[in-house]
């Protein structure tokens, strides 16, 4: 009989485990950084490799920085809404392109727009390692002083930047 009750017991946890893990929200993935220094970085311009980008680029100002890349699917969905902040022109936007390949990086933009002040590219993936990134799209807001005010995990759009980003920047909806 005991032999029986020890796989239902085992049964009963894992569904337990499951059913806890399903219900949680995906974009609601825990960052280390949150109310902490962001990391610092440097890489090569995505346009031009002979040229930097880094953290000290936005230093002063409130900013988001994006990891993105042309394979990311949910980076095709929230580009046109990222074109639409940028031209807002409520905050700069800095991208860190990700484990892509340069040329399918720069079609991209040439494409569909270029909403980012900068964009590094990360080819390796270690700078986007640096900044805790589960998986593209990932947007951080990082403020003047460099503290890492939110993150979000996933396409972002209107409804997500008006309810979480634009409080933190004292933006009214």
């Amino acid at each position: 009989m005991a032999r029986y009750l020890a796989p239902l017991g085992v049964i009963a946890l894992l569904l337990i485990v499951f059913s806890i893990g399903l219900t949680r929200d995906p974009s609601e993935l825990p960052s280390t950084f949150i109310d902490k220094a962001a990391p610092e970085f440097d890489l090569p311009k995505l346009k031009d490799l002979d040229t930097r980008i880094s953290s000290a680029d936005y230093r002063g100002e409130a900013a988001l920085v994006n990891i993105w890349a042309t394979w990311c699917v949910g980076c095709r969905e929230e580009h046109p809404f990222l074109m639409e902040l940028a031209a807002s022109d409520v905050v700069p936007i800095y991208g860190i392109n990700w484990r892509d390949r340069r040329p399918d990086a720069l079609r991209w933009l040439q494409q569909y727009g270029d909403p980012y002040v900068a964009s590094g590219f990360d080819e390796d993936g270690r700078v986007a390692v640096d900044w805790g990134v589960y998986g593209a799209p990932e947007t951080f807001l990082v403020s003047a002083e460099g503290v890492v005010l939110h993150k979000h995990l996933g396409p972002l759009t209107r409804e997500i930047w008006e309810q979480d980003f634009a409080p933190l920047l004292g933006e009214s909806s």
